[in-house]
């Protein structure tokens, strides 16, 4: 009797436990599918259409977990009509309430064109996480002596390629007149006009500084009884290269070119017949190489040449057979090897007042080293407005090889010494910048 006795309980048991199994199982895949359900989102595929309503569960069961209304789906449908569009994945190891960890996430977006109207679905990319150091900067505190000045900053709506050349174009006329009416103190009637033009080409790029001129003036004076007479005549060409090792450095390994002379025939006295100075008789070239010293901020610069060759030329015959600007008499140039001594500096002293200093000095080697030629003008601008501006301008020449021709009291031309040359003008007339 034992024996069959526990044949009867094992086979009991069996039973009972399969019963069970079947319970979990069904209740299981409910709850999976309810909480599958939850997580899906509605905007690609409506959910309804996959949820069947099963009113045949016993709302009497006493779990708590199944409610009255179970919400399920079969597995193989659900994968067959959400993989296309969701990811599924499903946690083995970890269970909520409602059973096994499922999580679904779309592999789409939405994308609603903002012309047409159109809606689209665009691919979600694969989300990528890691760990990057982040670099942190610091800026040094810094103490001003001095207060920093407003200044006002024109805004350009694109930004412009660097501009390496800078170009200066000017264009002037000096007008003076006098004019007597039964003056008592007596006078002569006069008008003298200067006209003057100077374009400048400058290109400064890094460890290069090219900077080319070109100027030109030419003025006249009419007076009552007498006739024309020439008041200023000077033509000139200037050309520098420069190139520095770096760019903090305001010296340049500088090589230099200067070339003047006059259009027109000078007269000593506007009776005489024979000129002093022609076209090419002088002209003067200086080629040298040497360094120079730039400051951009301050307007000025120095060049400063140990090897210079100064050229004089006298392309008139009768001048040069008189021996002329130092040439010997007959030949047309003289040629000289010294040091070049050149400086610039232009500086706004006051207020629409602008001072323009050059000065060159220049010794040759072999003939009376240490006697000094100078050229010193001195300019200064008085800016009226944009248009009329007034100017005095001081020019002074030392060159010991012009000497002075005076006529002594028997008529004898003698030949003296050089002389200091100084011409003075002071002028107001209109200025033109382009």
């Amino acid at each position: 009797m034992s024996s069959n006795f526990k044949i009867l309980f094992f086979l009991l048991f069996v039973s009972v436990v399969n019963a069970q199994i079947k319970d979990s199982i069904q209740i299981e895949n409910a709850i999976d599918s309810m909480s599958i359900i939850k997580r899906v989102d509605s905007s690609f595929m409506p959910i309804d259409t996959l949820v069947k309503t099963d009113r045949k569960i016993n709302s009497s069961r006493s779990d708590s977990i199944i409610k009255s209304k179970m919400l399920f789906i079969e597995r193989a449908l659900l994968d067959s009509l959400l993989r296309p569009y969701y990811s599924i994945e499903i946690d083995s190891t970890k269970r909520n309430i409602y059973g096994r960890d499922i999580i679904i996430t779309p592999k789409y977006r939405m994308f609603v064109d903002s012309y047409s109207g159109d809606t689209s679905y665009i691919p979600i990319p694969n989300r990528i996480e890691h760990i990057s150091k982040i670099k942190t900067y610091g800026i040094d505190t810094i103490a001003f002596s001095n207060a920093i000045e407003l200044v006002s900053i024109k805004r350009t709506k694109k930004a412009k390629d660097p501009v390496w050349w800078n170009h200066k174009n000017v264009i002037g006329f000096d007008l003076n007149q006098v004019s007597f009416v039964n003056w008592n103190s007596g006078g002569q009637n006069s008008i003298s006009g200067l006209f003057k033009v100077e374009f400048a080409r400058v290109y400064e790029k890094l460890y290069t500084l090219w900077n080319n001129q070109v100027s030109a003036r030419y003025g006249l004076n009419n007076q009552q009884n007498t006739g024309l007479i020439k008041t200023d005549d000077d033509i000139r060409l200037e050309s520098s290269f420069g190139y520095r090792k770096d760019t903090l450095s305001n010296w340049y390994f500088s090589a230099q070119f200067n070339f003047r002379t006059q259009f027109s025939d000078g007269y000593k006295n506007p009776d005489d017949e024979d000129p002093i100075s022609r076209f090419f008789a002088p002209a003067y070239l200086h080629l040298g190489l040497g360094s120079q010293y730039n400051l951009p901020d301050k307007l000025f610069s120095i060049y400063l040449s140990p090897l210079t060759m100064k050229s004089t030329y006298v392309f008139d015959e009768k001048l040069s057979d008189e021996g002329a600007f130092g040439v010997t008499p007959g030949e047309r140039s003289r040629h000289e090897l010294g040091i070049l001594i050149r400086t610039k500096w232009e500086k706004e002293i006051f207020k629409n007042v602008a001072m323009e200093n050059d000065l060159e000095l220049y010794t040759d080697y072999i003939n009376d080293f240490g006697n000094i030629d100078v050229e010193w003008i001195l300019n200064f601008q008085f800016k009226i407005n944009k248009v009329f501006q007034a100017s005095f301008r001081s020019h002074l020449i030392y060159d010991n090889d012009i000497k002075v021709k005076e006529t002594n009291d028997q008529g004898e031309v003698e030949t003296l010494g050089a002389r200091v040359q100084l011409k003075q003008q002071l002028g107001l007339g209109i200025i033109y910048n382009f």
